[in-house]
């Protein structure tokens, strides 16, 4: 388990970050990290979008859910069936998401190691790709403060980001209902209470993981909320064009 971690995420994220603070100026591992970030999103975008873009398409077949939930209302096992047969025909895996969510998990987990051991400041050549320059000079600083540090500050921009981000994707539920006019379910309602959970819970529990963790993690969070926004808001547009307004 050791050699595949350090192999397939360990060492590729630390010749990144090596290369990137190589190649820009003033060699900075801050902005290193931050254009690391950008790359790796940039690379699961398709995925990511594909989770969004079946979020999106989910919403649009709530009524056809909502028929097959009251047809077979008093036979779970078929209302399974069938709520499944209607994913696949419109070509929908509601698990998208919780793949891309689990592969990020490393990475954090890898940035965290690579920090730990001042490795960045102290190269390691024993991991370090061939073809891979080494910086004559590493600037550990990010805005007055060393990245491997910890930070107030930082942690508390990293649970807002969080919050931020909570916000945008996050589907509007009571919204839908004063605007239908409709008493909300109790589908809805716990819908609703979980939602008011992962905005408001979510980014405390992000605070308190950057606050105990370096800036460098931080500055992931961080990064990461605010490409998710811009992902949301782009894709969503992207989506919404040719539907009738409403």
């Amino acid at each position: 388990m050791h050699y595949i971690f350090t192999t397939f995420f360990y060492a590729p994220l630390y010749n990144s970050l090596i290369f990137f603070i190589s190649v820009i100026p003033y060699h900075n591992v801050g902005v290193a990290v931050i254009l690391f970030i950008c790359v790796i999103k940039l690379i699961l975008f398709p995925l990511s979008a594909k989770s969004v873009k079946t979020q999106f398409e989910m919403k649009r077949l709530e009524p056809e859910l909502k028929e097959i939930k009251a047809k077979y209302k008093d036979n779970r096992q078929v209302e399974a069936e069938k709520t499944m047969q209607l994913y696949k025909e419109k070509g929908i895996n509601p698990l998208s998401g919780v793949f891309l969510l689990l592969l990020q998990l490393p990475v954090i987990i890898a940035l965290y190691y690579v920090v730990r051991g001042n490795s960045l400041v102290t190269i390691d050549h024993t991991i370090l790709y061939s073809f891979v320059k080494i910086p004559q000079v590493i600037n550990p600083v990010f805005l007055g403060v060393s990245v491997f540090d910890k930070s107030f500050i930082f942690a508390i921009l990293a649970g807002v980001t969080q919050f931020l981000q909570m916000h945008v994707t996050l589907p509007k539920t009571e919204k839908k209902n004063r605007e239908s006019g409709t008493t909300p379910n109790f589908k809805d309602e716990l819908a609703r209470s979980m939602n008011m959970q992962m905005k408001y819970v979510m980014p405390i529990i992000i605070f308190f993981i950057a606050e105990g963790f370096p800036i460098v993690v931080s500055l992931y969070l961080i990064t990461s909320s605010l490409f998710a926004i811009a992902q949301e808001l782009y894709i969503r547009k992207t989506m919404m064009r040719g539907e009738p307004q409403k």
